[in-house]
C-alpha cells in the first residue's frame, strides 16, 4: 500500500516566499506626518465606534496606538475574542488577512477593517481550501484540526481550530480517544506537536516564511557568542532550530517566558515585531533576534513578515475614513458559520482546562 504521506499535495512554497517579498513597504513618513496621522486615527476610532486591534508583528507605532486608544495587542484569537466582547461596532485589525476573517466569524454582527486585505499569510496560501477539501475527502478516518492561519473556507472544513498556544493539548486530548489527525497547514508546528503529544497526525506541508528562515547553523554560533542568554522558539521554527530551544512557545508564551526566567539577555526566534510588547513587559532585559538565511544577502536577521509590515498609519488611517472593497472583511454567512463551529470547539476546550486548573469559568467567551 502507498504510504499515506504520498497523498499530501505539494505546495509551492518558493512562488509563496517570492510574493511575499515583494510586497510593497509603506511610505515613510516625517514625524510630523506620523504624529498628525496618529491624532487623525485617534479621532476616526471615536467618530466610527471603533475599536483597533492589533497583532504582536505589526509595527510598533500601531502597537502602541491600539494600546494608547483602549484596544488591544496580542495573538489572532485574542484579537478577535477582545473585539467580540468590546462593545465597539467597529473592529480595525491591524494584521494579515486570516486574522480579519476570524474577527468577522466571531463578531459577525460586526463591521471589519483593516488597513490592507492584500496583507497575506503563507500558511493561509499554502493551504487552498479546493485542494484541502479534497484532501480531508481522501482521509475521512481522521479529525480535521487546522491551525488558525488558514482562511474561513479551511476552518469550515475543520473538526477544530487550533492556535500554537493549545495545539498539543487538543493533539493530546484527540490522542487519548485514540483518533488519528489531519493537521494543516505548518508541517514544523505539526511536527512538534506529533513529538511532544506521540499522536497520529497526517500533515500538510505548508511553512512560514518567516520562522521558516531561521537556521540552526547560525544560532549556535550566537548562543556561543552569548551563553548567558535564554533561547525563546516559536514552533512554527524548523525541528533543528526548535531542539536549541529553552523554552519552545507562541507569542504569548514566548512574552511570559521572557518574564518569569532569571536570564537578562534573551535570543528570540519568531518574528522581531514581537519586542515590543517583550521590551514593555520586561524593561532592561536584553533581546536579540535570531539569525536566519533571508532572501536578503546582507540580512543577518530578516525576521519580519512583509505582509505584517505592509499596515501603516496612512492605511489605517484610510480604512477608517473610507472602508470599501480594499478595507471591509466580508466572510460568507455559511462557511462563517461553519468555521465558527470549529473555532468554538477549541473555545470552549481552553474554557474547561481553564476550570479543571482554576475553578472559573470565563463567561465572556463568545458563543
Amino acid at each position: 500500500m502507498i504510504p499515506e504521506k504520498a497523498d499530501v499535495p505539494t505546495i509551492d512554497l518558493d512562488e509563496i516566499r517570492r510574493q511575499a517579498w515583494a510586497a510593497p513597504c509603506p511610505a515613510p513618513l516625517s514625524d510630523t506626518e506620523r504624529q498628525a496621522l496618529r491624532e487623525r486615527i485617534k479621532q476616526l476610532l471615536k467618530d466610527r465606534n471603533a475599536v483597533l486591534v492589533a497583532h504582536y508583528y505589526v509595527d510598533e507605532e500601531l502597537q502602541s496606538l491600539a494600546d494608547e486608544t483602549g484596544g488591544c495587542v496580542s495573538d489572532s484569537l485574542e484579537m478577535a475574542r477582545f473585539g467580540h466582547a468590546h462593545p465597539a461596532e467597529t473592529i480595525v485589525v491591524a494584521g494579515v488577512r486570516f486574522m480579519g476573517e476570524t474577527a468577522k466569524i466571531l463578531n459577525p454582527e460586526k463591521r471589519v477593517l483593516m488597513p490592507t486585505l492584500a496583507a497575506e499569510c503563507s500558511l493561509d496560501l499554502s493551504c487552498p481550501a479546493d485542494a484541502f477539501r479534497a484532501f480531508c475527502d481522501r482521509h475521512p478516518d481522521r479529525t480535521v484540526v487546522v491551525y488558525a492561519n488558514t482562511s474561513a473556507a479551511v476552518k469550515a472544513r475543520a473538526d477544530w481550530t487550533v492556535t500554537s498556544s493549545i495545539a498539543v493539548k487538543v493533539a493530546e486530548h484527540l490522542h487519548r480517544q485514540g483518533k488519528k489527525i489531519l493537521w494543516s497547514p505548518d508541517r514544523y508546528l505539526g511536527a512538534y506537536v506529533q513529538e511532544v503529544t506521540g499522536a497520529d497526525m497526517l500533515m500538510w506541508q505548508g511553512s512560514c516564511i518567516v520562522h521558516d528562515e531561521f537556521r540552526a547553523d547560525a544560532l549556535k554560533r550566537l548562543k556561543a557568542e552569548h551563553p548567558e542568554a535564554a533561547v525563546l522558539v516559536h514552533p512554527e521554527s524548523p525541528p533543528d532550530v526548535i531542539a536549541l530551544a529553552d523554552v519552545v512557545g507562541s507569542t504569548t508564551q514566548i512574552i511570559q517566558a521572557a518574564q518569569t526566567l532569571p536570564n537578562d539577555t534573551f535570543i528570540v526566534a519568531t518574528d522581531r515585531g514581537i519586542f515590543y510588547k517583550m521590551k514593555e513587559a520586561t524593561p532592561g532585559k536584553t533581546f536579540i533576534e535570531a539569525p536566519t538565511g533571508g532572501l536578503a544577502a546582507s540580512c543577518g536577521s530578516c525576521a519580519h513578515c512583509p505582509w505584517m509590515n505592509m499596515n501603516g498609519l496612512a492605511n489605517l488611517a484610510d480604512a477608517l475614513e473610507r472602508g470599501g472593497p480594499d478595507h471591509e472583511i466580508h466572510v460568507d454567512p455559511a462557511i462563517g458559520r461553519e468555521a465558527r463551529k470549529s473555532i468554538k470547539r477549541m473555545l470552549d476546550f481552553a474554557e474547561s482546562l481553564k476550570v479543571q486548573a482554576t475553578g472559573e469559568a470565563n463567561v465572556a467567551s463568545p458563543a
